[in-house]
């Protein structure tokens, strides 16, 4: 009797809630499985970090009009862009009375990248957003203030006039 009822349950519950219950059934069964699955779906539920690509939004920290832009290409690279990288970009939001309006095409600095980006003394570098500064085809910015932190790496990539406005060097 005990036998055809969990078999009852069993039926019910993979008609009402799917290949969850099978999960579930499978992982009552030993004690060994439900670590992998587990370590499993936790790779899974982590947001993969990657370079800055096409179609990719990005927030604006300098004070040119622009809140909000959309990679249309990197220009080092093959897979994309990183710190320091230049990129082509279209504004999506625009503040009113700004220097850059919505709509336009402009070239911009990668300066905070959500990707990791290892440092000559081992230590690695990763912030919570993709940022950006727009500048000219010389590489000058087009706003007099950038917010928030900025690398040192810039240095590297010869953009001193970035770190010269940027409030906070990381």
């Amino acid at each position: 009797m005990s036998a055809s009822f969990t078999s009852k349950w069993s039926i019910a519950g993979r008609s009402l809630l799917g290949s969850l219950s099978n999960n579930l059934l499978g992982a009552v069964k030993t004690t060994h499985e439900v670590i992998p699955r587990l370590h499993y779906n936790s790779i899974f539920s982590q947001q993969q970090r990657t370079f800055i690509q096409m179609r990719t939004n990005l927030k604006v920290v300098d004070n040119s009009g622009a809140k909000r832009v959309m990679c249309i290409q990197a220009l080092k690279g093959r897979r994309g862009a990183r710190l320091g990288d230049t990129i082509i970009a279209s504004v999506k939001e625009a503040q009113p009375r700004g220097k850059v309006k919505k709509g336009e095409v402009v070239y911009g600095v990668v300066v905070r990248a959500a990707m990791q980006r290892g440092r000559c003394d081992g230590s690695e570098i990763k912030f919570d957003d993709n940022a950006v500064v727009i500048v000219n085809k010389q590489g000058e910015p087009i706003g007099t203030r950038v917010f928030g932190p900025v690398p040192h790496e810039l240095r590297k990539k010869k953009h001193l006039k970035i770190l010269t406005l940027a409030e906070h060097i990381a």
